[in-house]
């Protein structure tokens, strides 16, 4: 495959830093977006806060000098803030949403306009099984992800036209460094009502995730949607019963599902 000029945000880590890792050994150009300094000796790593829309420009626009060309976005970043929906502050919305959802969107306004410019280009969002459900207990951070598949399937039918393909995947449970980086919500933890069910229920998810598949299993995902032609605008990558619930959901009635999740997570 010819070589690609690839922008993988969040790349300090998980699932980013094992899909710059694989790229980059392809003999892709990568440029690796995160908010601390990094130094690799094959991804080109690149200081940038995902929310911050000036330094976005500006970087986008010296790799664009660079190189000529973005050819594939790879919207990875993200956190994220557990606890219950009644209790969070302004200030963890606004990170949860400012992170996971608008840093996506602010990186694909400031490559857009060079991928329509080409008539090509390709991007990727991370979405989660928690922008598929309604995830108790993680309620911004699915409605973060939630956000992120409705944008998607809109850009995608906007851009198709001017030869820019734009899909999502959407994980399941994955042992990075995601569950040790989550922020609970102190509020949620000190409530007599909501406490003791929050941390029941976090003992289950914590559990799921350190269980969970490798980083590279979704890292080699992702590097297939970048050299697929046509990738499908939906991406599951789940263990089976994750990939079944994902399925079930199409099916049952909105009380069904939420009597099993309340069931599943002891909500």
């Amino acid at each position: 495959m010819e070589q690609q000029v690839i922008i993988i945000t969040g790349a300090s880590s998980g699932f980013g830093k094992a899909t710059a890792e694989i790229l980059s050994a392809k003999g892709h150009i990568v440029y690796g977006l995160c908010r601390r300094e990094m130094q690799d000796s094959d991804i080109r790593y690149r200081q940038c806060d995902v929310r911050n829309r000036e330094q976005i420009a500006t970087v986008v626009a010296e790799i664009v000098k660079e190189q000529g060309r973005v050819d594939v976005l790879i919207n990875n970043a993200g956190m994220g803030i557990g606890g219950a929906l009644e209790l969070a502050t302004d200030e963890e919305i606004d990170l949860q949403m400012g992170t996971n959802f608008m840093g996506c969107v602010n990186m694909c306004q400031a490559v857009l306009p060079y991928m329509r410019k080409a008539r090509r280009g390709k991007i990727i969002n991370l979405s989660s099984i928690g922008g598929v459900m309604g995830l108790p207990y993680q309620g911004f951070y699915s409605a973060s992800k939630f956000a992120i598949e409705g944008f998607t399937e809109a850009l995608a039918a906007e851009v198709t036209g001017f030869g820019i393909r734009v899909c999502m995947v959407e994980p399941g449970d994955f042992a990075t460094g995601f569950t040790g980086s989550r922020k609970n919500s102190q509020a949620t933890m000190d409530d007599p009502d909501y406490g003791p069910i929050f941390k029941r229920s976090l003992a289950i998810i914590e559990k799921e995730e350190n269980g969970g598949l490798q980083p590279e299993v979704l890292a080699r995902r992702i590097v297939k949607l970048v050299e697929k032609k046509k990738p499908p605008l939906r991406n599951v990558v789940a263990n089976l019963e994750q990939w079944l619930s994902t399925v079930i959901k199409r099916v049952l009635t909105g009380n069904q599902m939420v009597g099993i999740l309340r069931d599943y997570y002891k909500s």
